[in-house]
């Protein structure tokens, strides 16, 4: 007892520590910047340890110095990481408009991904959620229109202006179409993945959005959320996805989403050519 009361104070901080090293795992885990990362880390370790065996005091002195700049330095690498981060740690994550809305367009937008997919017409939605997508918006063309299934067909019939970019539908609306969304540069075992699956991941890595896919070569339903990609949804497990998401239990959050999803098993054939050719 009295090494408890003693040292309580030092089991917290360890906690702490624990908890925030976690997250810092699970932030930079596959991304450019967890190589940069282990490679100072690395760089540092070894100098570090050479100096303090070989009493290398001038190199000991010059790390000791340097560690505020190093600090800096770290901050700028990781840039990207830390907005992305900061920006979800604001998020509620819930779409704003009312549960009679959000129940109403999902049904909409499942059966206009459907048709989509029967039909194999290349497609790419961003739904936004509670962290803007305005400057992804800017770079398409305005539409601020009801969504309807004519209209996304419309929108992504092959040889359209709109149909190779992104559409963002915001409060349930067609916000805008033919936007830009970043790429994924994180590594990914699947090398077939074409750019429109690559930009679902990387929209979804710096917002939390949630963005769908519909292969333009077989049709396949893909949806993409904090960076994850399922591939190769049936109807059914769509739109037991969309309401997982976007109509959750009182006590069910994004990540009770995707341990659910992860127990499912969506993988494909590598011999399968989807999105080889895939003409995002």
């Amino acid at each position: 007892m009295d090494f408890i009361l003693n040292h309580w104070k030092d089991g917290i901080e360890i906690l702490i520590l624990w908890v925030g090293i976690y997250q810092i795992y699970r932030a930079f885990r596959a991304t450019r910047g967890a190589r940069i990362l282990v490679g100072i880390i690395m760089i540092l370790a070894v100098v570090t340890s050479l100096a303090f065996i070989l009493e290398l005091r001038v190199i000991g002195w010059i790390l000791i110095h340097s560690t505020l700049w190093i600090a800096f330095a770290l901050v700028i690498i990781f840039q990207p990481e830390l907005r992305t981060a900061l920006a979800k740690l604001g998020s509620s994550r819930l779409f704003s408009f009312s549960k009679t809305q959000r129940l109403e367009f999902t049904g909409v937008f499942a059966s206009a991904v459907i048709q989509l997919s029967k039909k194999r017409i290349g497609a790419l939605f961003a739904l936004e959620r509670e962290i803007s997508l305005k400057e992804h918006q800017d770079t398409g063309v305005i539409l601020d229109a009801e969504f309807s299934p004519e209209l996304a067909l419309t929108v992504f019939f092959p040889k359209t202006a709109l149909h190779d970019g992104g559409m963002i539908l915001s409060q349930g609306r067609m916000a805008a179409a033919g936007c830009v969304f970043p790429v994924s540069q994180k590594e990914m075992n699947d090398r077939t993945l074409g750019l429109r699956h690559r930009a679902a991941v990387g929209l979804t890595e710096e917002t939390d959005a949630v963005a769908v896919v519909v292969s333009e070569e077989t049709g396949a339903i893909s949806v993409a959320i904090n960076g994850d990609l399922e591939r190769n949804l049936s109807e059914e497990e769509f739109r037991e996805m969309l309401e997982a998401i976007f109509l959750p239990e009182e006590s069910q959050d994004d990540e009770d989403v995707q341990e659910t999803l992860d127990s499912e098993d969506h993988s494909i054939d590598p011999s399968d050519s989807d999105l080889v050719s895939d003409k995002s």
